[in-house]
């Protein structure tokens, strides 16, 4: 297991995405955050508490709830109902893999009117098997199929490791 980033590098990264998502929102109504269940929401709690230090953009989060272990059977729901038009929708999830996660976590977002929608991503490793790019990504990683990456954001040191 090697350590990929530590604590003090994932909160600068945290700080630059913020910042990039501000720059290309400057004019929105709205920046919604919409984290996957698990560490996407807590990256997307972090996100939206930097982005509310650095700007007056109006910023809302909900979770999209999904089971990660069987996503093609897993039920998609929001935790609660959310008013998008005329807004910028951020997916964010920790780790872009092969981008399935990211295909089923969308479709509750699909018949929304919806100004944009956007991907921000903690580490992105690139297999891309869909066809899903993020449009904010904190850490590019080449990785093999067999590698796992684990991010851990739960606690006062956060980490990204390699196994």
């Amino acid at each position: 297991m090697s350590e990929v980033l530590n604590h003090q590098q994932i909160r600068k990264k945290i700080t630059r995405m913020a910042y990039e998502i501000y720059e290309r929102n400057l004019y929105s109504s709205g920046v919604v955050f919409a984290g996957i269940s698990g560490m996407g929401l807590i990256l997307s709690q972090l996100l939206a508490k930097e982005l509310k230090s650095i700007s007056n953009l109006a910023v809302e989060e909900v979770e999209i709830v999904l089971d990660k272990s069987d996503i093609a059977h897993s039920k998609v729901e929001l935790s609660q109902s959310v008013v998008l038009s005329g807004k910028t929708l951020i997916v964010v999830d920790d780790v872009l893999n092969t981008g399935r996660t990211i295909v089923y976590a969308i479709k509750p977002f699909l018949e929304e009117d919806i100004d944009k929608m956007e991907l921000a991503v903690l580490v992105n490793r690139a297999h891309g098997l869909f066809p899903i790019r993020p449009d904010y990504t904190g850490y590019e990683l080449s990785t093999t199929l067999n590698e796992h990456i684990k991010v851990d954001l739960s606690e006062e040191n956060y980490f990204v490791h390699l196994h």
